[in-house]
């Protein structure tokens, strides 16, 4: 197909999008999403089908199938629990956390295909859908929390010019341009090509990320940020980007997670 703008506007219209003003800045983003969207059909989170009906972030048979972090959850980082009489997962009762709150969206297993797919075969546009969600069960708290910025966890730069992109900055941006929040995503970064945290046990993992992230900048001056990240296991990666932030002045250091795992 030539895309001049009348072939644009002609096979929009036939999906029954209604451009009043095609040089209108005030929906002009809306309208090349819609257009993209068209072009390049929006894949479903769930089963990564094309999403339908046409304009959805999600199917409406996958709508209920991921499941919530929520419940009974830890009061440091978020992770859902069994014991009703309990205020901190067993991993919180036994580690000192850098940080000081955390949350989640999901619980992992429900979720668990959707970021892989997300993280490794380039479904960037599930961040939508997943940011989305954010807003919709969490936006007025994280608001409330007055973040000067998000900050997404870093990768390795070697390693992101390979896969192409860094999912925890793609998540962070959805997130920040619902809410009006600053992403900061030149802060920190990451100076070690740390081994797969997934291969690792707890006391490996806090190995592994030692001396892996650095502040980028001299002049942080953030009061209070949120450190946005897709999963959640043990807070080795959240302890440690908070190490570097407090070194610099940084007084209040949350983190929010989209999936994390349940305490047994």
């Amino acid at each position: 197909m030539k895309n001049s703008s009348k072939d644009i506007r002609d096979y929009v219209k036939g999906y029954g999008i209604h451009l009043k003003s095609w040089n209108s800045s005030l929906h002009a983003e809306s309208v090349m999403e819609q257009i993209f969207d068209i072009l390049y059909p929006r894949r479903c989170p769930v089963c990564d089908e094309i999403v339908t009906p046409f304009g959805q972030k999600i199917c409406r048979r996958c709508e209920d199938k991921p499941q919530y972090a929520d419940g009974i959850t830890c009061l440091k980082c978020g992770k859902p629990m069994k014991d009703a009489a309990a205020e901190y997962c067993v991993d919180c009762v036994r580690l000192k956390h850098v940080y000081d709150r955390g949350y989640a969206l999901f619980r992992y297993r429900s979720i668990s295909g959707s970021i892989y797919r997300f993280k490794y075969m380039g479904r960037q546009e599930y961040a939508d859908y997943y940011a989305d969600q954010m807003v919709k069960r969490m936006g007025k708290m994280l608001q409330n929390l007055h973040p000067d910025a998000l900050i997404p966890v870093p990768m390795y730069a070697e390693k992101e010019n390979q896969r192409g992109y860094n999912q925890a900055q793609v998540l962070a941006l959805a997130i920040g341009k619902r809410l009006g929040i600053p992403v900061e995503t030149n802060m920190i970064c990451r100076i070690r090509n740390t081994v797969p945290m997934k291969k690792l046990d707890e006391v490996q993992r806090r190995n592994n990320l030692k001396r892996a992230f650095n502040i980028a900048r001299n002049d942080v001056k953030l009061l209070t940020i949120i450190v946005i990240d897709d999963i959640y296991t043990t807070g080795s990666t959240a302890d440690e980007i908070a190490r570097e932030f407090r070194k610099h002045g940084t007084e209040k250091i949350y983190f929010l997670s989209l999936a994390i795992g349940q305490t047994t």
